[in-house]
Formats: structure tokens, C-alpha cells, sequence
């Protein structure tokens, strides 16, 4: 018994001694319960929206005030006229623009009913679902508090239009943001493990000593990933595109180009992360926890960026897969060109040519 105990009293000892098993242990679950428990929430905040007030009486007004004050909405602009809805949408701030009629005080003072138009950008569907829901809300509320001792109180007919997705599939969410976290997930293992491979097995001496120059062995084994995850984009788009009728109503050379350089992003942290890791153990581990996690809770893959704590939301601009969506999902869904989505493409090559500068540096000192 009292060797028992001091062969499980040596295990403690050791795994505490262990920074990698402490991590694995603690500083894993901790870190995913605080990114799960602040992410995931069945509310919205600060949602951006745009207003067309066609009455500007006093009744719209109060609705405007009641919406802004809400904490629930943040109005970004204006709207001189319904020409603009599609190119404040185009931007991809605005998630939602009220329409209020003409006249709409007074026809809801004599004809007892008003309407307003609700247009939501449903290329994230759940985002729109509780825009829409809490607008309803918020609304029926200020005409119940108006006359609160009328059972059938005078009544504001919201009428829904949801742009890019009508049909409110979650398709058009899932396959945009599946693609970015397969091309991200596929392009950075393998190509780490690729590289740490060669340290495992000895090779890479074998590599030092031949005329190859680092960057030539670090374009000889990042070629053969590159080429094959962009047959891999393209077989994803194919089959978002027939399977689940995801369209593709902007340019698709445009879309290729923007996922080729989201491929080469990848493929350059794979090769920084390789230079960090020393053996293919390390390196499955870094792509996989460091990586699939954020891009799946902190993208604006699966959940809004606008709910998360600011924290969140500033270290969401790191992650280039925020990026990526916000770019597939612009050319998919809404069609639009390089004029609005050239912020994230700079982005991301700004990314891309850091990890190159960065990879070569650490290749370099690791072979010396």
C-alpha cells in the first residue's frame, strides 16, 4: 500500500511538472468554458441598422427612440431612398433597415393599423430571425404602453423581407464558413506536419547539406498542399452549389482568386507553426486546439461578432478566417466586387506576407 501511494504520489508530482499535460488539464477546459459561456447567447447587441422614415412625424419617432434605446440596435445611417438599401447592405455593417410609410401617425391615429417594411440581410440567418423578432417586440410594446386599457389597441403590421437568403436556408451560413474552416484547418496541419516530418525522421540533415536554399524547401513542400486544397475549394464550392443550392452570384474567378490567397495564408502559418513545433505530435496539437476552436466560435463563423464581449471582438481581428467568411460570403450571397471587399484582401495578403517574412526568419535560424 505505502508503495502504491508513493508511486501515485510520484505521478501528481510528475504531471504537475508537466507544462503541456497542465494545460491539457486546466488551461483547455477554462479556456473553452469562458469562450463557450460568452459566445454563445440567444440575444443580440448592438446590431447595426438603417432607418428610411418616409412620415418623420412624431409617431416614428418615438419608434426610432424606443428601437435605440433598446441596447439591442445602433442606427448607422439615414436613408434618403429605397435605391440605397442594397448598397448599405453591399457594406455588410448595416444587418437591418426599417421603412416606416408615409403618413404613418396619422394613419394610425384614424385607420387604426400602420405598416412598416423590416429588410434583413439573411446571409446569416439566425442574426436576422432575432433582428426581425426583436423589432416586432420592441414595437408591440410601445402600442401596448401607448394605450395599455385597450384590449384590441390600434396595430403596426411589420412586413419581413429578407435579402440574399428568402428562404431563410442555413445553408447559406454553414457552407461559407465549412469551407474557410476545412481550407484553414487542411492547409496548416498538413503542411506543419509535412515539414515537422522531415525533423522526425532525419531528413532534414539530408536536406541541409544539398544545394536547396530554405526558401526552395519551403516552396517544394508547401506546392503539392497548395495545388490540392485548391481542387479541394473547388470540389466544396461544387458541392455547396448542387447539394445544398448555396448560389454563387458574384464573379467566381473573384471567388477562386480570394480563396486562393486565403490558401496561401494558411499554408504560410502552417510553415511558421512547423518551425515551433518539434515533431508532428506538436504540430497536429497547435493546428488543432489553436486553431479549430477560434474559427469555429470567434469568425462570425456559427455566431454574430456584435454579441461577443469586446475582448472577444477585438481578438476576432486576428483570426483570419473572420476575413475569409465576411469575403466568401459577400461574393456568394450579395454578389458584390473587389470595391467593397478589398479591406479583408488587403488583410488578408498583409497576413500572408508576415507569416512568409516570419517563417523564412525562424527556417533560417532553425537550419543555422
Amino acid at each position: 500500500m505505502t508503495q502504491l501511494l508513493s508511486f501515485i504520489k510520484k505521478e501528481f508530482y510528475h504531471i504537475s511538472r508537466d507544462p503541456r499535460t497542465m494545460l491539457i488539464l486546466f488551461g483547455i477546459p477554462i479556456a473553452q468554458l469562458l469562450i463557450f459561456g460568452t459566445v454563445i447567447k440567444s440575444e443580440i447587441n448592438d446590431i447595426h441598422i438603417a432607418i428610411y422614415d418616409q412620415s418623420k412625424d412624431e409617431t416614428t419617432q418615438q419608434i426610432t427612440n424606443k428601437l435605440l434605446s433598446s441596447g439591442y440596435f445602433i442606427l448607422d445611417e439615414n436613408l434618403k431612398s429605397l435605391d440605397e438599401i442594397d448598397a448599405i447592405f453591399k457594406r455588410g455593417k448595416v444587418r437591418e433597415v426599417i421603412v416606416f410609410e408615409n403618413d404613418f401617425g396619422k394613419k394610425l391615429i384614424i385607420e387604426g393599423t400602420a405598416e412598416m417594411q423590416l429588410i434583413v440581410d439573411a446571409s446569416d440567418p439566425n442574426t436576422a430571425r432575432l433582428a426581425t423578432s426583436y423589432t416586432k417586440g420592441i414595437v408591440n410594446d410601445y402600442i401596448q404602453k401607448l394605450y395599455p386599457n385597450v384590449k384590441m389597441p390600434m396595430q403596426i403590421k411589420p412586413e419581413v423581407r429578407m435579402y440574399y437568403n428568402e428562404e431563410m436556408k442555413s445553408a447559406y451560413m454553414f457552407v461559407p464558413g465549412t469551407m474557410a474552416l476545412i481550407l484553414m484547418l487542411i492547409s496548416t496541419m498538413m503542411t506543419s506536419i509535412a515539414i515537422t516530418r522531415e525533423k522526425e525522421l532525419g531528413t532534414m540533415e539530408i536536406l541541409l547539406v544539398s544545394p536547396l536554399k530554405p526558401v526552395h524547401i519551403i516552396v517544394g513542400k508547401v506546392i503539392p498542399y497548395f495545388l490540392l486544397s485548391i481542387v479541394n475549394a473547388f470540389v466544396i464550392i461544387i458541392i455547396g452549389k448542387v447539394v445544398f443550392g448555396v448560389p454563387i452570384t458574384g464573379s467566381f474567378i473573384l471567388l477562386m482568386l480570394e480563396t486562393i490567397l486565403f490558401i496561401l495564408m494558411a499554408l504560410c502559418l502552417g510553415i511558421l507553426i512547423s518551425t515551433a513545433a518539434k515533431n508532428q505530435m506538436v504540430a497536429m496539437f497547435i493546428s488543432m486546439i489553436g486553431l479549430l476552436l477560434p474559427t469555429i466560435m470567434i469568425s462570425g463563423f456559427m455566431f454574430p461578432i456584435e454579441n461577443m464581449p469586446e475582448v472577444l471582438q477585438w481578438f476576432s481581428h486576428i483570426m483570419p478566417a473572420r476575413w475569409y467568411i465576411t469575403i466568401i460570403r459577400g461574393i456568394m450571397l450579395k454578389g458584390i466586387g473587389i470595391t467593397f471587399i478589398w479591406k479583408e484582401t488587403l488583410i488578408l495578403l498583409g497576413m500572408t506576407l508576415f507569416f512568409i517574412a516570419l517563417s523564412v526568419k525562424k527556417f533560417k535560424i532553425r537550419l543555422e
